[in-house]
């Protein structure tokens, strides 16, 4: 993947409520595996490459939800994402990579298929926030169970840490001025 622009925002600095319909994309999270940035390449050696997400670490099969109600505007399976999906939303794309499942097309267009996980995700179709849309696997470049989640705002990279931490900082704002 040749370097991209990432981008400059301070998601904490963005409109107030900006985060209220926004949704965590993993059940069964344990941890952060590996941040967004430089790192040394997980396949071994001492080559240094950009990260371009935050991998979450959950066990076989958790289920991932989707972050922001939106398009999914592609599925895909031939790449170092493995099986994935790419929902737009407004200016943010959202990416979630190595689930299981597959591509198939019909007559009526390209989808995502999970029939374990009974879960079928079509190219050019609306999801909400929260809804199932995938389940962790190891498809793709992967070396253990993980989400790789992407964030793009305006065709930059963002940090999805940021977004996290801004998330979370709302809703203990809200949830504090509720007590009140």
């Amino acid at each position: 993947m040749n370097p991209q622009e990432v981008a400059q925002i301070d998601p904490s600095a963005m409109a107030v409520n900006q985060w209220q319909g926004a949704s965590f994309p993993l059940e069964g999270f344990q941890e952060y595996t590996s941040p967004f940035g430089y790192r040394s390449s997980p396949m071994g050696g001492y080559s240094q490459e950009f990260h371009y997400g935050l991998d979450m670490a959950a066990p076989s099969g958790s289920y991932i939800r989707n972050w922001w109600s939106g398009t999914v505007v592609e599925v895909t399976d031939d790449s170092n994402c493995g099986t994935s999906v790419v929902v737009e939303s407004g200016s943010w794309l959202h990416i979630y990579c190595h689930m299981q499942g597959h591509v198939e097309s019909n007559s009526q267009g390209r989808y995502m298929i999970d029939r374990e996980g009974g879960l079928q995700i079509w190219e050019g179709r609306e999801v909400l926030a929260g809804a199932r849309i995938g389940r962790v696997g190891m498809t793709g470049r992967t070396t253990g169970p993980h989400l790789h989640w992407g964030l793009k705002y305006n065709d930059n990279w963002v940090d999805p840490a940021l977004v996290l931490r801004a998330m979370y900082s709302e809703q203990q704002t809200a949830a504090s001025n509720r007590v009140q």
